[in-house]
Formats: C-alpha cells, sequence, structure tokens
C-alpha cells in the first residue's frame, strides 16, 4: 500500500513542486494538503494519513504547535519537520513536540524521498549530520543541559548499549555506529532497540534530545565527561 502524506506548507508553489516528486513515485501518494497547521489538525479528523510533512512558521498555528497536538492523538501520523538554518530553534522545538525528525526546504528529491520512507518504517533519524548541527547550536538553550545530567534509566543499560547510545546522541547513523564500533548493522539496530526499550522512549530523535537534555552530550556534539557513571 502506497504511504499517504500529508503537505502542510502557506506557501502553494511549494506544496506543488512537493507534491510533483511524490506523485512520481509507485509507493507514494498526497492524500491532503493544508495551508497551517489548524487546517491540518481539521483534515486529519477525517482523512487518513501515514506522514506528515510539516512546515515551521505558518499562519494561525506554527507547525509546531500542530505538530504537538497530532502527536499527542492515538494512532498518529508521522511528522516531518520543514525547516531552514534560519529557522533552526523551532525544528528543535518541533523534535520535542514529537516530531519523528526535520528537513531542510532544500533538500535534494531523494533525500526527501528516502527521509518520508524512513520515517515511516520507523526509523525516526533524518540526515543525521544535519541534526547533531542543529542540537549543537541550541543545546545551550535547554535549561536542564548543564544541571541534571543523569536520567534515573541509564543503569539498565548495559555497558556496550551506553556506547551505541552516545554515538546515537551524537548524530551517526547505524552504519557510521558500526563503522566505529565494529559491530555490523544489524547489531547496532538490535542495542538501538533496546535502548528505547529500557529507556522507554518512541525514537532516536528522543534518544539525542534525552541527551541534550541531561547533558550527555554537550554543544560541539562531544560526550560531557563521564555521563552514565555514579
Amino acid at each position: 500500500m502506497a504511504i499517504r502524506v500529508m503537505l502542510v506548507d502557506d506557501q502553494a508553489l511549494l506544496r506543488t513542486g512537493f507534491r510533483m516528486v511524490l506523485a512520481a513515485q509507485p509507493d507514494m501518494e498526497v492524500v491532503a494538503e493544508a495551508g497551517d497547521g489548524a487546517e491540518a489538525i481539521e483534515i486529519l479528523r477525517s482523512t487518513a494519513v501515514d506522514v506528515v510533512l510539516m512546515d515551521v512558521r505558518m499562519p494561525r498555528m506554527d507547525g509546531v504547535e500542530a505538530t504537538r497536538h497530532i502527536c499527542t492523538q492515538p494512532d498518529a501520523p508521522k511528522v516531518l519537520i520543514l525547516t531552514t538554518f534560519d529557522l533552526d530553534e523551532y525544528a528543535f522545538s518541533g523534535l520535542r513536540a514529537g516530531a519523528g525528525g526535520f528537513l531542510l526546504k532544500d533538500v535534494p528529491p531523494a533525500e526527501l524521498l528516502a527521509a518520508i520512507r524512513s520515517v515511516h518504517s520507523g526509523d525516526a533519524v533524518v540526515a543525521p549530520s544535519t541534526t547533531r548541527r542543529l542540537l549543537d547550536r541550541f543545546s545551550s538553550m535547554l535549561p536542564s543541559a548543564r544541571s541534571e545530567p543523569r536520567h534515573e534509566s541509564f543503569g539498565r543499560l548495559t555497558e556496550r548499549e551506553r556506547e551505541v547510545m552516545l554515538l546515537v546522541a551524537q548524530g551517526l547513523s547505524n552504519g557510521e555506529i558500526a563503522g566505529r564500533l565494529v559491530l555490523s548493522e544489524a547489531t547496532v539496530k538490535t542495542h538501538v532497540g533496546r535502548i528505547l526499550t529500557k529507556l522507554g522512549l518512541r525514537d532516536r530523535v528522543q534518544v539525542v534530545v534525552l541527551a541534550y537534555e541531561t547533558g550527555l552530550v554537550r554543544a560541539g556534539g562531544g560526550p560531557a565527561g563521564r555521563p552514565f557513571g555514579p
């Protein structure tokens, strides 16, 4: 069955461009469009959608608030936040609101399609290096980033899971982590799944956000000292 995509952007020209790219794919279809967050929420009440491609700055209701509302609903679609470098702080807020990842508005078509498929399949990390740069820039805005560098569930992780989590938090993909730790990608994927389960997290994006909120990773993308030990 085709991935049902909703486009939410106040610029009709951008929606048209994205729709043309998606329409050429046999496994995707655009089932709805909206010009702002409020309209998107209204449409979702009666339209089945798998992935929402969500702009950030829009009239009436912006993408962050719409994402927050959408992600609290049962059987909510996945949300991909759209951003530009000038709006990085909104993208980070979108991740905290429950978005599965984010894209730059000038993303190449191939990356856009890969991101939609990735999020639809449950792998929430999109453009890890860009995620890392984004969080490096705005992690200092988090009030808890320096005050509370621990999380009660970290003690449940094995030593290897801690290593994998730290690399996930720095924005590395499964392939990059596998190369760094000399593991297979399948093994890394298994470790990531166990980390999510033990920490009660939904996806890899939440791992990154948690790491910055608790101070496991500091601005610059590196580990903040000994993040797991006593």
